[in-house]
């Protein structure tokens, strides 16, 4: 595991592009990481769509896709919940309730809209939070190593 995320490290800060368009893939990568089920395909259309760069997307999901989004469940559900004036306690019941009696009937039923929108808007908002450090860490980063190179 070690090694693998020296891999990635090396890998990233050798990739030949400017810092900027390297560290917004880099944030990108991790905000579609850190959001369940949007993963590698999303990193590299939203990319494309800023003009980042692709590699570094990809890169940052791998880094933080899946692992992380377990990290961060109650924290999405607490800010879903906030952002929609509900009770995460009441969420996360359901969820786990939800998740433990599972059964695709019980995600048609209209009461799921309670329990799957406050965590999937919590899960973008700590995404959006999360790449956005990620950018910036990642930029500061760069430019530090690329002066020092000079």
């Amino acid at each position: 595991m070690k090694n693998f995320f020296k891999f990635a490290y090396e890998k990233l800060f050798r990739i030949n592009d400017s810092p900027q368009r390297i560290a917004l893939g880099f944030g990108i990568g991790a905000f579609s990481g850190i959001t369940p089920g949007i993963g590698p395909l999303t990193a590299l259309a939203l990319a494309l769509i800023f003009r980042a760069n692709r590699a570094a997307a990809v890169i940052g999901t791998i880094l933080t896709n899946t692992w992380l989004s377990f990290l961060t469940f109650i924290l999405s559900i607490k800010a879903g919940s906030a952002i929609l004036g509900g009770s995460w306690q009441e969420v996360y019941q359901s969820w786990t309730s939800l998740l433990r009696d599972f059964s695709f009937s019980k995600l048609l039923d209209a009461s799921v809209v309670r329990i799957v929108l406050p965590v999937a808007i919590g899960y973008l908002t700590m995404g959006a939070v999360f790449g956005l450090l990620t950018y910036v860490v990642t930029l500061l980063i760069l430019l530090i190593k690329r002066r020092k190179k000079k």
